[in-house]
This record gives C-alpha cells, sequence and structure tokens, in this order.
C-alpha cells in the first residue's frame, strides 16, 4: 500500500505541474496560439506543425485530440485537416518525454523556488506568466521524484520483475499494460512518466518497455473516443482516424520497426533507459507520422466505413463547443467568431424586416420571425459558454474580452428584437392596407440604410478589432439621431396638415424609433471594439 500511495502521490504531484506548466504556457503564448487558427488550412503538411506546436504548448495529446473532435463538431475543421493535426499532436506529446528522460529533478526545487520568487515580485505580466510555466515545470519533476521513490522498493520483488520480462517475451501483455495504464489515468503524458520513473529506477527493460509505448499510444486514442460521443458524424469519424493511425502504425512497427529502432536508440544511448524510452517515443511518432501521412486519404475512407453516415451540416452554433474549452485562448477566438455569426444573423434579420417593410412581403416577415428565433438561441447559447469559459485560466487579456462580450451578445439580441418589431409593423401596414407617400417611404429608405451600414461597420470594426471604424459607427449613431428628430418633426407636420392618415403615421414613428435603437446598439458594439484595442 506504501508503494501504491506513493505513486498516487507522485502522479498527483506530476499531473498537477503538468497543468500548471501548460496553463503557463498557453498564457505566455496568448495572441501566438490564437493565430494557429488561422494556419488550419487543408495542407496536412502544414496541420501537423499546427498539431505538434499545439500539443507541446498544451502538453497532452489527448487535449489536443478532444480539442479537434470539438473543432470538428462545431464544423470549424474539415476531416481533411483535422487528420494532420491529429498526426502532429502524436509528435508534440513526446517532447515532454524528452525533457523528462534528462533527469533534472534534482534541480527542481531550485526551480520552483525561484519561479515563485519571479512570480511573486514581478510587475510583468508576460514574465509572470512565464514564470507560472516553470513552477509547473518544478513540480513535474518533483512529481517523477516521489514515484521514482515509490516504486525503488519493486526491486525486491520476484513477481513484479517476472512480469515485467514478460511483457518482452510477449509483446501483447506490455501492449496490453500501456494501454490500461493510459485509459486509467487519462493520460499518454502520465502514462509515459510512469514508464520513465521505472526505467530510471532499472525496473524495466528497453524490450519490455517498448511494447508498453506502444499501448500507451493506443490508449490515448480512447480519450477522443469517448469525447466524440454525441458528436456529428464527422466529429465521430476523426475520433475514429485517431485510433487507425495509431493501431496501424503499432502494428508497423511491431513488424517491420522494431529491430532498427532497438538498434537507433541502444547506438544513440548504450546505458541510460530512460533516454533510450524517450527517443524510441519520439521515433515512433516522427516515423509513423512519415510513412502514413501520403496515405491519410485511405484511412479517412476507413475512418468513413468505420463511422456510416451522411457528413452534418451544422446549424445554429458554428464556431463554439465544449471541448474546445481544453485551450481557453483558442476558445475565446472561436467565441468572438460565434458572436460575429450570432451578429450577422440578425443583420439578415434586420434586412428582411426592413424588405418586408418596403415591399408588404409576408414572406419576408415569416423569415425575420425564423432568423430572429434563431438570434435568441444563439444569444442563450452563448451566454451559456461564456460563464464556462470564464471559468477557465484565462489571462487578463482574455478575460476582458469575455466580459464585453456578454454585453455585446445582449446588443445584438436586442438588434433582432428591433427587427422583429420592423416585421410586425409591417404586417400591420399589411393587414390594414396602410399608404405611406413617397416623401415618407424616402425618409425610412434614408434612415434605414445609414442605420443598416453602422450596425454592419460595427460587426466589421468588431471582427478586425478597427478602432477607425469604429469611431465612424459612433459618428453614424449621431446621425441617426439627428435623422430620426428631424424626420419624427417632419412627419408630424405632415400629419398636421393631413398629407398622411394617422395610423401610417404612428407606424412610422415607431419604425424611425426602433432604427434609432438600433443604431444605439451599433455604437454600443462599436465603443466596446474601442474598448478591447485600449487594453490590447
Amino acid at each position: 500500500m506504501e508503494i501504491l500511495f506513493g505513486l498516487l502521490g507522485g502522479l498527483g504531484l506530476f499531473l498537477y505541474g503538468m497543468h500548471v506548466m501548460s496553463t503557463g504556457l498557453q498564457k505566455a503564448a496568448g495572441d501566438k496560439l490564437k493565430s494557429i487558427i488561422g494556419m488550419l488550412t487543408s495542407n496536412r503538411y502544414m496541420a501537423v506543425v499546427v498539431g505538434a506546436v499545439v500539443t507541446a504548448i498544451v502538453q497532452s495529446s489527448s487535449a489536443s485530440t478532444v480539442m479537434v473532435v470539438g473543432f470538428v463538431n462545431a464544423g470549424m475543421m474539415k476531416l481533411t485537416q483535422a487528420v494532420g493535426v491529429i498526426m502532429g499532436a502524436n509528435i508534440g506529446t513526446t517532447i515532454t518525454a524528452q525533457i523528462i528522460s534528462f533527469k533534472i529533478d534534482k534541480y527542481a526545487p531550485i526551480i520552483v523556488g525561484i519561479s515563485v520568487a519571479i512570480w511573486l515580485f514581478s510587475k510583468d505580466r508576460k514574465i509572470k506568466q512565464l514564470a507560472e510555466a516553470f513552477i509547473g515545470f518544478g513540480i513535474l519533476f518533483i512529481g517523477m521524484r516521489f514515484m521514482g521513490d515509490a516504486l525503488r522498493p519493486l526491486r525486491e520483488l520476484e513477481a513484479f520483475r517476472e512480469m515485467i520480462v514478460s511483457f518482452g517475451e510477449t509483446p501483447l501483455l506490455g501492449i496490453l499494460a500501456g494501454f490500461v495504464i493510459t485509459v486509467a489515468v487519462q493520460s499518454s503524458t502520465a502514462s509515459t512518466s510512469i514508464v520513465l520513473a521505472l526505467a530510471m529506477e532499472g525496473l524495466i527493460p528497453i524490450s519490455s518497455g517498448l511494447p508498453v509505448l506502444f499501448g500507451i499510444n493506443i490508449g490515448t486514442t480512447v480519450t477522443a473516443m469517448l469525447s466524440s460521443i454525441g458528436a456529428n458524424t464527422t466529429a465521430k469519424r476523426a475520433a475514429a482516424f485517431h485510433l487507425i493511425f495509431n493501431l496501424v502504425g503499432t502494428i508497423i512497427f511491431i513488424f517491420v520497426f522494431q529491430g532498427i529502432t532497438y538498434r537507433i536508440i541502444t547506438y544513440l544511448d548504450p546505458q541510460d533507459i530512460s533516454r533510450q524510452i524517450a527517443n524510441a517515443h519520439t521515433i515512433f511518432n516522427i516515423t509513423t507520422t512519415l510513412i502514413m501521412l501520403p496515405f491519410a486519404g485511405i484511412l479517412v475512407n476507413i475512418a468513413k466505413k468505420m463511422v456510416p453516415g451522411e457528413e452534418e451540416v451544422v446549424q445554429g452554433i458554428k464556431y463554439i463547443d465544449n471541448r474546445i474549452l481544453e485551450t481557453p485562448a483558442i476558445a475565446t477566438v472561436n467565441t468572438i467568431k460565434e458572436t460575429l455569426h450570432m451578429g450577422n444573423v440578425a443583420r439578415e434579420s434586420l434586412e428582411s424586416a426592413i424588405e418586408a417593410f418596403e415591399t408588404g412581403s409576408q414572406k419576408k416577415v415569416n423569415e425575420t420571425f425564423k432568423l430572429e428565433k434563431t438570434v435568441n438561441e444563439l444569444e442563450r447559447e452563448l451566454a451559456g459558454y461564456l460563464v464556462k469559459l470564464s471559468n477557465t485560466n484565462l489571462s487578463m487579456g482574455n478575460r476582458d474580452i469575455v466580459s464585453g462580450l456578454f454585453d455585446t451578445i445582449n446588443d445584438i439580441e436586442r438588434v433582432g428584437d428591433h427587427a422583429e418589431n420592423i416585421a410586425e409593423l409591417a404586417i400591420y401596414k399589411i393587414d390594414n392596407k396602410l399608404e405611406f407617400s413617397d416623401t415618407a417611404m424616402e425618409e425610412l429608405k434614408e434612415i434605414s440604410d445609414t442605420t443598416l451600414k453602422a450596425y454592419k461597420d460595427a460587426l466589421t470594426a468588431l471582427r478586425n478589432l478597427d478602432a477607425s471604424l469604429a469611431m465612424k459607427v459612433i459618428e453614424a449613431e449621431g446621425q441617426v439621431d439627428l435623422m430620426e428628430k428631424t424626420l419624427r418633426a417632419n412627419h408630424i407636420g405632415r400629419l398636421n396638415n393631413q398629407q398622411c392618415m394617422p395610423a401610417s403615421g404612428v407606424v412610422f414613428l415607431d419604425i424611425i424609433s426602433n432604427l434609432e435603437r438600433i443604431a444605439d446598439h451599433a455604437s454600443n458594439i462599436a465603443m466596446a471594439v474601442l474598448d478591447k484595442v485600449k487594453t490590447k
């Protein structure tokens, strides 16, 4: 029991250190991590690089693959893009094993001590974030030392030595052991660390370590498979591809490359088993990717046969998915994209409502109501997602963005409400066969065009964080205010001169009031953009 408790304690410290290091690295990466989304093209080779870089930052191939499933499920990433990222994730996860194998655990307390001092006394946010990453780095190695100390008594157990030897004599047992450990701890890096801890204590030879590594590589696919439950068909295929890729890669290595890999790693480090295991891990994943990347299309077809069905078109929500919360910086970017998507649906609703009033089209009225319902659904989904995102480890800059988005989605939802109001006024106009003078219709067109342009510009300013365009939106809102007052006075004059029916006059005044309020919300969005630019 003492061995078990020591191992669990050490593993807990290792996982916590890895989490702290990953959080610090993600915060320090900041905008660089956000820009990775823009690199996700259909070019598989670039996707491999992206997958490796992201995994090196988040410190978990399982987390990266789960995030990929989320991207695919949200419709942000095609299966062809996901393939390269998954392959790259396998390469990125080897970096931690390489670092661990250099046995710098004796320096871990010093690393933690110095990093904590920097974190406490530094005023620079970026330096504090890097210090946080190094604190996690040091704790990770302290966890490794705990695991090594806990495992040391196993040297005296004959049954344990026989079991380890059996992994080399019967590779299937070693693969099964690696698979079970990884499924249990839900982290291939943590599983590899246990194997490295055994190697550092001289408890596992390389002949037994290799099969366990293969099992770990297969076991890491389970996390993505579980995360794909409830996802769409394409996302399930991405998870299935991960399983197929790692399984086929393991089979190829066992029957073709195991011998040459053994010779290479023993040549590089003849005595150090932990370095041999780390190198084997790296060679396995890089070689597998290089060999199988040209045949990725075949593996994708196999995945499609494993998960039959039509690829689904994402409805409503397009860019956010709970799986992407694994990486808060990227989730923040996606939330902005989803907010813009919601904003464009509200724009379509407004355009439809204005056209319904101008043309008397019942079809456009119905379209407006349908779009406004979608806006409300998006607002509910986004608000819930923003709450979840705000509870993750966000950087200060991203936390400010998330806080501002709560107000922005509320402004967009109100634009949808005003569009619905205009559509209802269009129904009243149609049902009561109201007539408007040419002058009144020209005035309505002028203020509606100005308002619609201000709202479109507000969305563009939000997309590009364009301060100059945001200022133009605020100026346009002032113009709409002035126009609303002028048109109100003009129309009241027409009513007094009996140039317009009273019922038509009330509708006219209600429409320009709704348009003026829409311009106010566009101005609110623009001011939020200016706030973001100031804090950027």
